[in-house]
């Protein structure tokens, strides 16, 4: 669609089932997407599939610290139109189980990574005071689950960051928006050791249709969060 026509786009998690997904519309849309993740190799594979350039793949390790810094000086130096948060992990434990080293995880890919990687992006943004930045807190950010605690509390603390950041940007354009998305369909689920209906979850495709949509906002409003929820597991 024209909105998205020539915006650059960048893409953490970019993929992920939903992630690959949504650099595919984007793309399609006339976009020009920076695609960032962890496995280099899946990122050339999904670059050359689309025709997207070898210089807008960006390797980073969310769970290492000095991996995030690096990422944060180079995105710094770029100039970006939206910015999609599609990373993340969901350890489910329950308590007796949970270590300490799974909340420090938690908080390093889903928080502490977010916050210097936004930090990054924003002062580009708040030169033109306009902007978009959308993350995917799950439903999980919104209400707890059984054996959650991990997931739950950085998810928690990822939307009251972003909700903090978003009352001091009021004085522009830049919007902040927020994705409760309820059971997906996606490879989030291999490793976890829950027993689940997969084929009653959210189609991954269809989960990258809604954020593909949030990112052709109204110059006059902002979309400041979306709960998308599969029919049988309505949470909220």
């Amino acid at each position: 669609m024209d909105l998205l026509n020539n915006k650059k786009v960048l893409v953490l998690g970019a993929t992920g089932g939903i992630g690959a997904h949504l650099v595919k519309l984007l793309n399609a849309s006339g976009a020009i997407v920076w695609i960032a993740g962890r496995q280099l190799n899946k990122l050339q594979e999904l670059s050359n599939a689309h025709g997207i350039s070898s210089a807008q793949i960006l390797q980073v390790e969310l769970a290492d610290p000095n991996s995030v810094q690096l990422f944060a000086e180079k995105v710094k130096t770029l100039s970006f139109d939206i910015f999609i948060n599609a990373a993340g992990i969901g350890i489910i434990k329950p308590i007796d189980d949970l270590q300490v080293s799974d909340m420090q995880l938690s908080y390093q890919i889903n928080v502490l990574s977010t916050f210097e990687i936004v930090k990054a992006i924003l002062p580009k943004m708040v030169e033109t005071k306009k902007g978009l930045i959308i993350n995917i807190p799950g439903i999980l950010g919104k209400i707890p689950m059984s054996g959650a605690a991990a997931y739950c509390a950085s998810k928690y603390a990822l939307v009251g960051m972003m909700q903090s950041i978003r009352e001091e940007l009021k004085r522009t354009e830049i919007r902040i928006t927020q994705v409760y998305l309820g059971g997906v369909d996606s490879p989030f689920w291999d490793n976890i050791n829950l027993r689940v209906q997969r084929e009653k979850m959210i189609q991954a495709e269809e989960a990258a249709k809604a954020i593909w949509f949030l990112c052709q906002q109204p110059s006059s409003g902002v979309v400041s969060e979306l709960v998308l929820q599969p029919f049988n597991h309505q949470a909220i």
